[in-house]
């Protein structure tokens, strides 16, 4: 009756240390890749960081410009992509939302921001939304005039709101450091993560 426990144990020690090698050799392999560790974080600007939990994969920023309009940011990595040539594996979905001075209202842009080798980042803004107040509850702070760029083809509107954001510092320079801050982020994320499960594969001593 002991002899299956016993296999049981050896079975589980054997694939215990089967899992910790693996482990090991992903930490090992992090750490001698340094993936996105020798790019040089660029500046966020005028924003500074308002919300970038350990714990979680968002990060928020928000910036007062001269004018006292209030612009904030909000953004997180998105699935990885195909894209080889890509500087980064992974786009990121940004909100970006501006407030003008004294009112409650404020003007919302749905964007991607996309990183490719030698070209920069590009944005894309995919929708944009006006919201009356953002103090209303869930079901009507939404409602307001929508864009949606899939559908329109008024370029110059487009190029004209890419110049509206750019004068409040989202342009291409704040999204490749946001693509990169992120990417930095999700790493760190992942080495504590391949740490602690490695500590709890460990035989003790």
């Amino acid at each position: 009756m002991k002899v299956p426990a016993v296999l049981r144990q050896a079975r589980k020690a054997i694939a215990d240390l089967d899992l910790l090698k693996v482990l090991q050799s992903e930490i090992n392999h992090e750490f001698s890749a340094k993936q996105f560790q020798n790019d040089e974080s660029s500046s966020f600007g005028d924003f500074v960081v308002d919300w970038d939990s350990p714990q979680c994969q968002d990060v928020v920023l928000r910036r007062r410009c001269e004018s006292g309009e209030e612009v904030a940011v909000s953004a997180f990595l998105g699935a990885e992509g195909s894209n080889e040539i890509a500087k980064f594996p992974r786009n990121a979905f940004m909100k970006v939302g501006v407030k003008k001075p004294g009112l409650r209202s404020l003007l919302q842009f749905d964007c991607v921001a996309t990183a490719q080798v030698g070209d920069g980042c590009d944005i894309e803004i995919q929708n944009v939304n006006y919201i009356p107040s953002p103090d209303l509850d869930s079901s009507s702070a939404h409602k307001g005039p929508y864009i949606s760029f899939f559908s329109s083809s008024d370029e110059r509107l487009r190029d004209e709101l890419h110049k509206y954001l750019e004068a409040r510092g989202v342009d291409k320079s704040f999204a490749d450091s946001l693509l990169l801050h992120l990417h930095k982020k999700e790493q760190g994320q992942y080495v504590e993560w391949l740490h602690k499960l490695q500590g709890l594969v460990t035989p003790s001593e």
